[in-house]
């Protein structure tokens, strides 16, 4: 045994490790995303970023159907998206183990929605597992696997930001499973879910959610903790360390096993104490619950627990009305740090002719996100992965360009479109849809940390992430306008997305063509990934008229006097706002002679 500071993600990986998965599978989204890039590191586990989350839990249950133990990750959201094949897993069962790994976001850090991912487990009927700190969450993820192939079902494990981040120490035996592969063997009745094998399978998981219910009465994943009989709390997760720390005194029953409910061992808790409440986050999966079961639960005495946002022990505190203890105060008057482009990020040129051109923007899920807010603000719409494309196309069909002469343009990413955008747009052309469309494609998946996709061919095991092009990926990259022909567009431009002048000529030229579709893919590196740099330009009799700084690089500022300056530390010379610069008071460094 050793003890290692481990975050619960790298805990997740550790624990899946130990337990002898040999596929681990997913698409890159926050909070989930380092997960696979720890369990990566073993030489005895193959892993890959799927397109999208569909594609990773079928690939997840192919291979557990095939015999080994797998491991599929993906982000709250990314459960909407394999929604599909896990309502079908969860009636075929498994051959070895299936575990899911669903992390949420509360307070939406990094993502578009809140949402319990614990009610698609419910839903689906499968067991969900709530580790509250790292140490649990690598025992609950070698558990995880047991439970699976016990019940022969695919097993959630969810987490939220809070505990997917979090370093605790854990004791790490090291010791794997013995993972060789389970037999495989043909069942058409089990993995065929035609309807009548399908009607089949459903008698089968209403006796294993029986078997379940029972087994979750002392299953030895839930904690009571008996302090205080006046105060008991239901909770589970990272909201289980808020009360405690909140609420000390209190007893608690710390729910590891979140689906299905151990009902008797609720109520004898309910029973134990005054008053029993259920604390959660942004969600009323738990209480729902509890209450169905024909428990009571009390309201908090002071004010309710807030129904959206993370939860901290701050705010459970002043539901129960407990004073908050003394500590320095937050500094006042400090300068907001809003999100923003990068220096030298090939999305800024492209907002800038999209603002110019007034265009009506249905924008994506990634950094480009970011043209919807100042000094752009030419994003106007932002739902879901490939949601660009097809709303693009909506609308052309509600005429708004008729009806407003501003061109619609839809903006997607290279991993995103890769994602869900390929269908998108394959069901305007399907249409005969006509509009423009841009593909940003920055070589990377630049939101989640620069991780590989389709579209620039590297894979979860290549070592390319290093300063500099990503010149020698050991995947098969996609040929984006290869592939746009092939789905019937026939007018696709590429364009340098660091030429401000190609960049307003190719989308003029787009929008002038109201009867084709149009598609333009922006092409330059991100910056995270090719960091190769030139001297600051410099600045010669400003006119002071402000143009540069509308590009909204962090590098530039005003000085006193009004004038642009540009912050050397910030700029990679990238020649932005030389470009943009009406009157050429922006040039290059002159070389020094040698």
């Amino acid at each position: 045994m050793t003890r290692r500071l481990l975050s619960g993600n790298e805990a997740i990986a550790e624990g899946a490790w130990e337990a002898g998965v040999r596929v681990g599978v997913g698409y890159p989204g926050t909070p989930s995303t380092e997960t696979l890039e720890s369990l990566v590191r073993h030489e005895d586990v193959h892993c890959e970023w799927s397109p999208n989350e569909k594609v990773a839990l079928e690939v997840g249950l192919g291979a557990a159907m095939g015999g080994v133990r797998s491991l599929v990750t993906m982000k709250h959201v990314g459960v909407n998206v394999a929604a599909d094949p896990l309502m079908s897993a969860c009636n075929t069962g498994v051959n070895a183990g299936l575990v899911i790994l669903a992390a949420d976001d509360p307070s939406c850090y990094s993502s578009q929605n809140e949402q319990d991912s614990r009610f698609y487990a419910a839903f689906a009927r499968i067991p969900c597992l709530d580790p509250a700190d790292s140490a649990e969450a690598l025992d609950f993820s070698r558990r995880a696997f047991e439970i699976s192939e016990r019940f022969d079902t695919p097993v959630m494990l969810h987490e939220t930001m809070r505990i997917a981040h979090t370093r605790t120490m854990v004791e790490v035996d090291g010791t794997r499973a013995d993972d060789a592969p389970r037999d495989y063997a043909d069942n058409i009745g089990k993995f065929v879910m035609m309807p009548a094998n399908a009607v089949r399978r459903r008698a089968v998981v209403d006796e294993r959610t029986a078997e379940l219910e029972a087994w979750a009465e002392d299953c030895g994943l839930n904690q009571v903790e008996m302090r205080d009989k006046g105060v008991g709390v239901i909770c589970a997760g990272a909201v289980y360390q808020h009360v405690r720390e909140a609420l000390p005194e209190a007893s608690t029953f710390k729910l590891g096993l979140t689906w299905p409910l151990p009902a008797q061992a609720l109520a004898a808790f309910a029973t134990s104490v005054d008053k029993c409440y259920v604390v959660e986050e942004a969600s009323d999966y738990l209480s729902l619950r509890v209450r169905a079961m024909g428990i009571q639960l009390a309201t908090p005495p002071a004010a309710p627990i807030p129904v959206a946002g993370e939860l901290n022990p701050a705010l459970v505190r002043a539901s129960f009305g407990v004073e908050e203890p003394a500590h320095q105060p937050a500094a006042k008057d400090l300068p907001p740090r809003p999100p923003a482009f990068c220096p030298g990020c090939p999305h800024r040129l492209v907002y800038v002719e999209l603002r110019r051109l007034k265009a009506v923007v249905t924008g994506d899920i990634g950094c480009y996100t970011l043209g919807a807010v100042a000094p752009y603000r030419a994003v106007h719409s932002v739902i879901d992965m490939g949601a660009s494309l097809s709303m693009a196309h909506g609308m052309e069909l509600a005429g708004v360009t008729e009806r407003t002469g501003r061109p619609v343009v839809g903006v997607i990413g290279d991993s995103t479109f890769a994602h869900s955008g390929i269908t998108s747009l394959l069901g305007t052309v399907y249409n005969g849809g006509v509009g423009t469309l841009c593909i940003l494609d920055n070589r990377t998946t630049a939101m989640t940390g620069t991780q590989g996709n389709p579209v620039n061919g590297v894979t979860l095991t290549d070592s390319s992430h290093k300063i500099g092009p990503l010149d020698n990926p050991t995947g098969k990259a996609l040929d984006l306008p290869v592939l746009l022909r092939a789905l019937g567009v026939e007018d696709v431009a590429e364009v340098d997305a660091q030429d401000q002048k190609a960049i307003r000529a190719a989308l003029k030229a787009a929008v002038a063509n109201a009867d084709q579709l149009s598609v333009i893919i922006f092409k330059s590196p991100c910056r995270l990934v090719d960091r190769r740099t030139k001297p600051a330009p410099q600045i010669k009799d400003c006119r002071k008229c402000g143009t540069c700084i509308q590009i909204g690089c962090p590098a530039l500022g005003r000085a006193a006097d009004g004038s642009a300056v540009i912050d050397p530390t910030l700029c990679v010379g990238c020649t932005q706002c030389q470009q943009a610069c009406p009157f050429g008071c922006i040039s290059p460094v002159a070389p020094k002679e040698a």
